[in-house]
């Protein structure tokens, strides 16, 4: 089940990354690296182990992007909230 809610937060991201107020290339290409990322990860989930590194990168995009783009941040935290409860 968390990895279908997961599939549908990315599917809202990719939705924001069409249509949300400007973004930079820079930030663009960010949030699709993050993207690549997380749907690499689903697809060798059966290693189970926390990965930091993604962890970390979602959690700077939040940062990033909470001024600017709030609703792109809150899809981000909400990522981050699965992944958790993943335990990845």
């Amino acid at each position: 089940m968390p990895t279908r809610e997961l599939q549908t937060q990315l599917e809202l991201l990719r939705s924001q990354l069409r249509e949300d107020a400007p973004l930079t290339e820079e930030e663009r290409a960010a949030l699709l690296a993050i993207t690549r990322d997380i749907e690499s990860r689903l697809e060798r989930q059966g290693a189970g182990e926390p990965d930091d590194s993604l962890v970390d990168g979602v959690n700077l995009a939040v940062e990033r992007f909470e001024v600017s783009h709030p609703s792109t941040a809150m899809t981000l935290r909400s990522i981050m909230q699965t992944l958790a409860s993943m335990g990845i």
